[in-house]
């Protein structure tokens, strides 16, 4: 089947070996701290309820994404449920059609493998596979990366599961379990970005996944730990590699690659705003740089309209450049995409405007060139 080709870019992005590492070992730190139990009862004090519950797995198709800089990489943020894997890994291999049929073993077994893994911690080791997935997102036929959830449908039929991407209205849901037309489902790759199940459409599903009546990945629980934009404020903390004991090279990692972050609520407004035009301001419950202000742009009276408990104040760290054929030079961030502290692939999204997006001539997930350090 075909993807969107207007989202994949002929250009291709230098990445030194060492920024290279650098992101990987932030990474794999970041999946440890995760794992701590004293970091672990610090979050549970900060998230809601659904977000408190262990679900007894990890969660599939992360990624964390970079700014790079002439100090080397700094991660902007964390995602759960990111999309454009199967995009990045055509745009490597310089395809711009895909199937299932096309995918080297290699990659059907690194893709394939971690919706495994999960099943069989879901299940504590007693079943290797589910027998049904739903991919779900919110009017999935509307989103941007539709034909990339139907690519990983026709992956997962290509194994021999079913496997269908719905609308959560499609589903029933509650204490007996998750239907799909009166079948139970077994898994759910979850792409909606209601990331507590917060919504009322999302009420069914939330009980299901309380009850532990299906595998539901990522989870509210994850999300907590480590995507919720909130946690950066604990990680960029000078106190936070000591409180935690952390190696020093941990904690120097840390300092290299978080930018300062804190919440709009803990500063002194007229130090914001004092700072603003070194500063980005985000909202933090919403998602795909909506919402996003750069403090330099940003108006008195506009400032004045954040929600100071839902703000993160984050130290502005501007994109790189790519050149670009026949185009001008494009802004650049790194996504790195992960399982568990098993990194999946690296991709580069270039861009025109304030923030990524996939609307310019030219931009989209382009390849990403390791290079000696030289």
């Amino acid at each position: 089947m075909s993807l969107y080709t207007d989202i994949l870019s002929e250009a291709v992005v230098s990445l030194s070996r060492n920024d290279f590492f650098t992101m990987l070992r932030l990474v794999r730190l970041l999946d440890q701290v995760s794992r701590l139990p004293t970091y672990r009862s610090l979050v549970a004090l900060l998230v809601p309820d659904v977000a408190r519950f262990d679900p007894g797995h990890d969660a599939v198709m992360m990624c964390y994404d970079f700014h790079q800089t002439g100090q080397g990489p700094k991660l902007i943020e964390v995602n759960t449920n990111a999309g454009g894997s199967l995009p990045a890994y055509l745009v490597d291999r310089q395809m711009t059609r895909g199937a299932p049929g096309d995918l080297p073993a290699r990659l059907k077994r690194k893709m394939l493998g971690q919706f495994l893994d999960e099943y069989r911690q879901f299940t504590g080791g007693s079943q290797s596979a589910p027998e049904r997935i739903v991919i779900l997102d919110e009017h999935p036929e509307q989103q941007f990366l539709y034909q990339e959830m139907q690519l990983f449908a026709e992956l997962f039929r290509s194994e021999g599961l079913v496997a269908e991407v719905v609308d959560p209205s499609a589903l029933e849901a509650g204490e007996q379990g998750v239907f799909l037309k009166g079948a139970p489902v077994d898994l759910i790759y979850n792409r909606h970005c209601d990331f507590y199940l917060e919504e009322p459409e999302m009420a069914g599903l939330r009980t299901a996944y309380l009850t532990r009546q299906v595998c539901l990945t990522p989870n509210p629980f994850t999300y907590g730990l480590l995507a919720d934009k909130r946690r950066l404020t604990l990680w960029s903390d000078p106190g936070f590699a000591e409180q935690f004991a952390l190696t020093e090279r941990a904690g120097e990692l840390l300092r290299q690659t978080i930018p300062q972050s804190r919440m709009l609520v803990d500063l002194d407004p007229a130090e914001a705003w004092g700072v603003r035009r070194h500063s980005v301001f985000k909202p933090v419950t919403r998602f795909g740089s909506r919402g996003v202000l750069l403090g330099g742009k940003i108006s008195r009276k506009r400032f004045e309209q954040l929600h100071p408990a839902e703000t993160l104040v984050q130290e502005l760290v501007p994109p790189s450049l790519t050149e670009v054929p026949g185009e001008e030079p494009m802004k650049t961030d790194f996504r790195v995409y992960a399982y568990r502290n098993r990194v999946l692939g690296v991709t580069a999204r270039i861009y025109r405007g304030q923030v990524t997006n996939f609307r310019t001539e030219g931009g989209g997930f382009a390849r990403v060139q390791v290079t000696s350090n030289e």
